[in-house]
């Protein structure tokens, strides 16, 4: 969205980090909490200061308490024959294995997850997890215990940011984002049980003895065509979303370990 469309789409005033900060609130985002973000900044309409404006209301909400955590993930530094979105020519394949950049926790830019966690990720003191493609960045009190160890086999299982989210008691926060953006249900296909459940071999680029290595590691072949469904139903089954509105975008607030903890109960009852 260029910002001539932001303005056009922005009802009333414009966000600006008070505002911003006073609507996370009324949705009820506290101190002291470690709160898991997916978000997409132009549903907010036009913001007084863009991502920075976004990144200073969500840690004004936590204070120096709460740990803020949002996904970095780099998604182009994979195996290439997965990639869908667009594909590329088979023959591009060992082109883009011998010569992609490795993984660098600074360098490396985020893609897919919107202009917020990029900007995040930049700031001083944000503590970058070390998987090529699927890294969380967090900043805050516990953002060392959240982006530490983390598995390069099986990025979003039992030694992930994700699970050390779930330990902690966090939140999630979809601003502008739907369920189906929802990593933590990934941790939930980890630990659920279900027939079509495979191992595939994956592969990233990282520097190994200070050399640059194509190294495969193992992950599952998941399908997140669900994910809005198991959210819906969550949401209608517990009662413990909170929806309302930051900007022009609407927002959900929900608790982490419940939403996990009931996907995997979803997910064995009804993928066959």
């Amino acid at each position: 969205m260029t910002d001539s469309d932001a303005i056009k789409a922005t009802q009333g005033d414009p966000a600006t980090v008070d505002t911003i900060h006073r609507d996370l609130v009324a949705l009820g985002v506290s101190k002291g909490t470690v709160l898991l973000v997916h978000s997409s900044l132009s549903s907010i309409g036009w913001v007084c200061g863009g991502p920075v404006a976004v990144v200073q209301a969500l840690e004004r909400a936590l204070n120096d308490k709460g740990t803020l955590v949002m996904p970095t993930y780099s998604s182009d530094l994979s195996e290439p024959s997965y990639w869908r979105h667009p594909p590329v020519p088979e023959a591009w394949w060992p082109i883009i294995r011998q010569s992609m950049p490795a993984f660098d926790h600074r360098l490396t830019p985020t893609r897919d997850v919107g202009a917020i966690p990029e900007c995040f990720r930049n700031q001083e003191g944000t503590r970058r997890s070390s998987h090529p493609s699927f890294s969380f960045s967090a900043r805050g009190p516990d953002a060392d215990s959240v982006t530490a160890n983390h598995s390069l086999d099986f990025p979003a299982g039992d030694r992930s940011p994700l699970a050390r989210i779930y330990d902690l008691h966090g939140s999630v926060l979809l601003l502008g984002a739907s369920f189906q953006c929802a990593s933590s249900i990934h941790l939930a296909e980890y630990r659920a049980q279900f027939p079509r459940k495979r191992v595939t071999k994956q592969g990233a680029p990282l520097i190994i003895r200070e050399r640059r290595e194509w190294v495969e590691f193992d992950d599952y072949d998941f399908d997140d065509s669900d994910f809005a469904a198991i959210g819906t139903s969550f949401s209608e089954m517990t009662g413990l979303v909170r929806s309302g509105r930051i900007g022009n975008a609407t927002a959900y607030l929900l608790p982490q370990r419940d939403f996990v903890d009931y996907a995997v109960g979803w997910i064995e009852k009804n993928r066959h």
